[in-house]
Formats: C-alpha cells, structure tokens, sequence
C-alpha cells in the first residue's frame, strides 16, 4: 500500500476526530481521535501485507464517524470490510456472506451485539467475533463471551490494538478450523468457506454451504429436517420450516444438475443424506 493512501486514511481518522460522535466517543476526543488513543493506522508492512491480504472483515457498528474510522483504518492494513449500522441488517450480512473475522458493537439497533452473536453460534457459524464494549463493561465482557464471543475491546480503544486482536482472531480461527470434509468427490472446506465437486468450485452462498457442511458433517447418515434447520438457521428462527426444502433444491441444483449426479437423497419422513454416488444412467 502506498504511503499517499495511508496518508489519506491517517487525515479521515483525524477529520473524525474533530466533530461530535456520540458519548460512548465523547471520552475519546482531545487528540485521542474517533477510536481512542493512537487510533491512527501503523502503516503497513511486507509482513502485514503478506499475512492479511484478502481477509475479509465485518463491521458491525452504528455510530457512523467510528464505523468509517474502522473502514478506513483496517483497509489501509490490508483487510478488505464490509460495514452494517444495525444488527438486523448485520446478522443478515454475516449469514449470507464469508468472513475471516467479525468486529461487533454491543449496542446495535435492531439487534443488540449479544443477540447477533448468540444467532450466528446457534446456527453453527465459528467465525471469529471481536465485540466492542463499553468502558469499564464488565458484566457486558462477560455475557458477550459467554454469547460466543472470541474476544473483545473496550470503548475507546487503540487501533494498532483492535487490530493485532483481530489478527490473532484469524491465526487462531485458521488453526482451529482447518477442516475438510468428503463425500466421493465433493469436498468442502471450511476454513476458506470453499467446495468442490471433482475440480470445479462450486458457486455457494453462505447458507447452502453451511447446509451442505451439516450433511457431510453426518457421513452418510440421515440427517432431520429441524436439525438442519437449527444447524443452518438457528433455533430460534420465526418462519416456514419449508425453507429447508426450498434451499436443498437450490443446493442439488448447483452440486448435481450440472454434473448429472444425485448425491442428495430424500429420507422419507426424516430429512435427507448426502452419499457417494455415480453418474445418472
């Protein structure tokens, strides 16, 4: 990254630094910047370049100079983010998206940080998730952990901080997730969110990749109609269990139309399996 767009982004965080943002980034201000003391980006390195280059990361944060100090801040470190201003909207882009890593506000409208957290482990996404607390919030450090939080950092805080956590966030996710499944020649792995049928990469969003991991998570057996539904959509999800069908159908037509297959086999009155099977005759 050249040194004019890091200092672009140095000028935005300081631009941001000089106009209100709320209370939580009132205790911030007199030369703290938007995100707390030395919330200027480091300046990249070979190093950071080589490790971070294309992780992608989630910022979940409503105050809006923050959310754009963020933005702009762990771009010119090399990440590449997307950013939602509600937890809704939030929970929504995780879902449908594929991240390295999730930096996520407490206090979020529509859905506050522990009921966004808690929805995403339910539906089994292990995505590392830093939340942003208030300062001196112990009880609210405790619950978000205790939601399925990885870690977090209390308002305001250092940038060069936020980030080396969010670093270690993405080593440890990789270790611990490094996993790959099989079933004849498809093959999912779930630390880079990518599947395979044979060579091909098969083009899947987020959902029909957690639901194809839930069926060759159960090699070869039967799984239930509600157990993929809260594996995939969470325990807690408000509609039409149908909806199971209606993305089995939109994963068969991605992973077996188009190589004239049929690994996905309907268990009458239980739920589906995935099995190793040949061309159609």
């Amino acid at each position: 990254m050249g040194q004019s767009e890091r200092q672009r982004a140095q000028a935005h965080l300081r631009r941001n630094s000089e106009g209100p943002q709320g209370p939580e980034s009132s205790r911030a201000e007199n030369s703290e910047g938007p995100l707390g003391p030395e919330s200027s980006p480091s300046g990249g390195s070979k190093e950071r370049s080589e490790i971070l280059i294309l992780m992608r990361v989630l910022v979940v944060e409503d105050e809006i100079n923050i959310a754009r100090a963020l933005e702009v801040g762990l771009r010119s470190e090399g990440f590449e983010v997307e950013v939602e201003h509600a937890g809704d909207t939030g929970l929504w882009r995780a879902q449908e998206g594929s991240f390295d890593a999730i930096i996520l506000d407490l206090m979020l409208p529509g859905l506050n940080g522990y009921k966004v957290c808690a929805q995403l482990r339910a539906e089994g996404d292990r995505t590392p998730i830093l939340m942003l607390t208030a300062k001196d919030g112990e009880f609210d450090q405790i619950e978000g952990l205790e939601t399925g939080a990885d870690d977090y950092v209390t308002k305001p805080f250092s940038f060069p901080l936020l980030v080396a956590r969010v670093r270690a966030l993405v080593r440890r996710g990789a270790a611990v997730h490094d996993v790959q499944l099989t079933k004849g020649d498809i093959r999912l792995d779930s630390r880079t969110a990518e599947a395979w049928r044979a060579d091909t990469l098969l083009d899947l969003t987020a959902r029909e990749f957690r639901l194809l991991e839930a069926l060759l998570s159960a090699d070869g057996a039967a799984v239930s109609k509600q157990e993929l539904l809260d594996r995939v959509w969470g325990t807690d999800f408000p509609g039409s269990p149908n909806i199971v069908e209606v993305y089995i159908r939109y994963l068969r037509q991605k992973i077996d139309g188009p190589f004239e297959r049929q690994s996905i086999v309907t268990v009458r009155n239980i739920g589906y399996r995935l099995v190793d099977d040949g061309p159609r005759e």
